[in-house]
């Protein structure tokens, strides 16, 4: 039995097994829009109704909030005429606390049906630093900084060129 519906791609006649998993080995499937796979089916018109409504209170609240909100914000659903946004931490749940009665009075003027808004925090993922920079030098780009370090006058200037010169010489 296959975990896929034979009717999950429309149009499409079910295959037999052999030929379903007749996929090259290895070859990932190609991606699709969210939006094709929750069209194929009315099973999921309520998810595809719910995503189209977070999407636009979304492209809403970035016309509203600074960038430094809107990028932290995510909105829920409305519930009983309240609208659930959740902030990536605390600080910046006060400062929508802050916002709250202009939010809900322009959400409206946009044609949001809600009375008011609840605001949670929900923390996010914390982010990997970025890994520090690995900068490659020639032999011959680091003897040029060496002989450009000898010809300057001691200064500051000449002190780093003389300390980047003798780190990339020494891994060579």
């Amino acid at each position: 039995m296959s975990r896929f519906s034979p009717f999950s791609r429309p149009g499409a006649p079910a295959a037999p097994r052999a030929q379903r998993n007749s996929r090259a080995p290895g070859k990932p499937r190609a991606p699709q829009p969210l939006a094709e796979v929750l069209s194929r089916t009315d099973a999921f018109a309520p998810l595809r109704a719910g995503v189209e409504q977070i999407a636009a209170i979304q492209r809403d609240l970035n016309a509203l909030l600074p960038d430094y909100l809107a990028a932290s914000v995510e909105p829920g659903f409305i519930k009983e005429g309240t609208l659930a946004l959740f902030a990536a931490h605390n600080a910046l749940a006060a400062r929508l606390r802050h916002l709250e009665p202009r939010l809900v009075t322009e959400l409206q003027a946009r044609g949001w049906a809600l009375n008011s808004v609840r605001i949670r925090v929900r923390p996010q993922a914390v982010k990997e630093p970025p890994q520090p920079k690995q900068a490659r030098m020639t032999p011959a780009g680091a003897a040029a900084l060496a002989t450009l370090s000898e010809s300057l006058p001691p200064s500051p200037l000449q002190e780093a060129l003389a300390k980047m010169a003798a780190r990339h010489l020494k891994r060579r």
